[in-house]
């Protein structure tokens, strides 16, 4: 005996009219249902609908589902009962850096002059090699 039909039988109303609802759409199509023919998909739309709001595990027992099919059809459900759309191309713009930028450096420390030249690189690259420079001479 179902939790649903429990519940008739001893005059509980804890399970909701949706639920019933869909519960009554199920049995009449597994009393006409030819061989192995599988759930219609408006069914386990209808499902997937009451597992959001009531949770898999409840409306799964209520309804003698599959718990791990329900669950699949009730988070593909998403917000208002669609599909969540993937992007099909996404642009991804890399940062600009100007024509080209030139730099030198030169540093004098206890040991001598030392003249680097570099070309295209970013601020902060820059920053890192001449503190360390700065580190080794001193």
């Amino acid at each position: 005996m179902s939790e649903l039909e429990s519940n008739n039988a001893r005059g509980d109303t804890d399970v909701p009219v949706a639920m019933r609802k869909v519960y009554r759409e199920l049995q009449r199509w597994r009393s006409e249902r030819k061989g192995r023919e599988r759930i219609p998909d408006a069914l386990w739309t209808a499902a997937g609908e009451l597992a959001r709001e009531h949770g898999v595990n409840r409306v799964s027992q209520v309804l003698h589902l599959e718990f791990s099919h329900l669950k699949r059809v009730a988070e593909a459900g998403g917000a208002n009962g669609r599909k969540r759309a993937t992007p099909a191309f996404v642009e991804l713009i890399a940062p600009q850096r100007s024509a080209e930028w030139e730099c030198v450096l030169e540093l004098e420390g206890p040991r001598g002059k030392l003249r680097i030249e570099l070309k295209g690189m970013a601020a902060a690259e820059l920053a890192d090699i001449s503190r360390s420079l700065w580190e080794m001479l001193a």
